[in-house]
């Protein structure tokens, strides 16, 4: 029985920078409030690597009551309005990931325009731009200098953004914030993810999905769906509740 649906946001709700798909997104809301009275239909949560006032958007657009991941592991409690970390101690750990974000400022984003920090975020030093050659040329940049800093930190790229993550602090280690809180284990949820951030979190659940517009990294791990983005995560939430359902039956 799968008891929780997580889909990812960029790539995957919506397109970056496009409108999303209303009819979708309205027809994911009206499952996710049917779970209410319906066992067979999980509720649906988000993990995303963006910062929080964008995933809580969102999740008010959804109707979302259960907490919800933002950066990758952070968890946001709509209950108590508070906020979720596994990092001990914080102003130590993310030393490396303020060195980052100085380097982007300072190094980087002078010499590109067009792009811009991820602003707002807490628990990582993220690059977004709706231009992919920019992203691609500037990740070889990254892919260089993180290292220097720390070898450990983990670097994942979408077509619109980059994000440096301190290692371990992934969307697997969002996932299982999640399964803590809600006490449901990674084989009893789904989650629907596109670009090599989702791929260690898409390896541990029991049914992992990637829309048409994923990174080859997601759907090497995934069923890949033959809609893109919105569409996608829709007839994955179908297909999540039609297993629970011939599992039932």
């Amino acid at each position: 029985m799968i008891k929780l649906f997580v889909t990812d946001l960029d790539g995957c709700i919506s397109i970056p920078f496009k409108t999303p798909t209303w009819s979708a997104i309205n027809s994911i809301r009206e499952l996710n409030e049917l779970s209410l009275d319906d066992s067979s239909i999980p509720p649906i949560t988000l993990c995303t690597g963006r910062p929080f006032p964008y995933a809580e958007a969102v999740g008010q657009w959804l109707n979302i009551r259960h907490p919800f991941v933002f950066e990758s592991a952070g968890l946001y409690h709509w209950e108590g309005n508070r906020i979720e970390t596994a990092l001990e101690d914080e102003d130590e750990t993310l030393a490396p990931i303020r060195e980052v974000r100085d380097w982007i400022i300072k190094e980087v984003l002078p010499n590109y325009p067009n792009a811009i920090l991820e602003f707002t975020k807490m628990m990582d030093a993220g690059i977004v731009c709706p231009d992919e050659s920019i992203i691609n040329e500037i990740y070889e940049h990254v892919l260089k200098h993180i290292p220097q800093i720390d070898p450990d930190l983990e670097i994942h790229t979408t077509e619109i953004s980059i994000n440096v993550l301190m290692p371990g602090n992934n969307k697997l280690q969002g996932l299982k914030l999640l399964g803590k809180t809600l006490d449901i284990r990674l084989d009893e949820m789904a989650y629907i993810g596109d670009t090599s951030g989702d791929a260690v979190a898409l390896k541990e659940v029991k049914m992992p999905f990637a829309p048409s517009n994923a990174r080859q990294v997601a759907k090497d791990v995934a069923v890949e769906l033959p809609f893109e983005a919105t569409e996608a995560v829709l007839e994955a939430y179908r297909r999540v509740i039609e297993y629970n359902r011939n599992e039932d039956g």
